[in-house]
């Protein structure tokens, strides 16, 4: 069963035909440069005229750096702030003739890293005699900003918004001001010093919330041998596996469930 899913990232679009059984992306992934300004309707007319969206059928899954809410709009991180309040889903399928549905893109990222990557293994061991239960589990995207999704007990608590933690002695800035993956990038920052600005984060989540893992991903993850062992975090910090293409993964499975991200809970089993 294929499915179109849609990553809308902070300076990169990426739309991908996906096999929502296997987690794989059939062809490769059109990725297109942000319109300036990143005001919906530029946004969703250069995705809705992506060939790879166009060459497809059925149901689309679109992820946003937003908090979403029955396919609208509550938040624009990263974007214009026109899209507050817009019913992005009926917006895009009024665009596209195909039903939508709109999601959080981390929380798309963090479910295809759950059924797909290495959040399966960590469910796969859950409870058996060689390993404890990880019960509560955080997906974190490093990019542009930091993006986040929660789960407990495999379901998925929708819309968090970590990346807007405040650090404690930190006052200029939230959490991805202070260790998304654009803050190494735009201060050049070398491996060592941007790892421990992240290890401040992690332990200040790991304080607040407790969780069993974390599970680190965007495209720094690929680099994880730099600076993953440098962190001092006591929580496990797993890198994650499906890495750029997570989102587009995860906003197929959304669009193959059928559910408003409100509704999603168990699409992890």
């Amino acid at each position: 069963m294929h499915r179109i899913g849609i990553d809308v990232g902070g300076s990169t679009l990426r739309v991908g035909e996906v096999d929502v059984v296997n987690g794989r992306v059939a062809g490769a992934v059109d990725t297109l440069p942000m319109p300036a300004g990143a005001r919906p309707d530029d946004v969703l007319a250069a995705l809705a005229a992506s060939p790879v969206l166009r060459g497809g059928t059925g149901s689309i899954g679109l992820g946003i750096p937003s908090v979403v809410e029955h396919g609208v709009a509550r938040t624009a991180a990263h974007l214009d702030e026109a899209w507050i309040g817009l019913d992005v889903a009926a917006a895009f399928t009024r665009l596209t003739s195909r039903p939508t549905v709109v999601i959080n893109d981390a929380d798309a990222a963090g479910l295809a890293e759950m059924r797909f990557g290495v959040g399966r293994g960590l469910r796969m061991h859950a409870g058996t005699a060689d390993g404890a239960t990880s019960r509560r589990i955080i997906v974190l995207t490093l990019g542009t900003g930091i993006g986040s999704a929660l789960f407990l007990d495999e379901r998925l608590w929708p819309n968090t918004e970590f990346g807007h933690l405040r650090l404690p002695g930190v006052d200029d800035v939230d959490g991805e001001g202070w260790a998304a993956a654009s803050v190494r990038t735009r201060l050049d920052l070398d491996w060592s010093t941007w790892a421990a600005r992240v290890d401040a984060y992690l332990q200040e989540l790991q304080r607040l919330l407790w969780p069993d893992v974390f599970i680190v991903g965007g495209a720094v993850s690929e680099h994880a041998a730099e600076w993953v062992p440098l962190l001092k975090c006591a929580v496990p910090v797993l890198p994650a596996v499906l890495r750029g293409q997570a989102g587009v993964v995860g906003a197929a499975l959304a669009a193959a469930g059928g559910a408003e991200a409100d509704d999603i809970e168990t699409w992890t089993s």
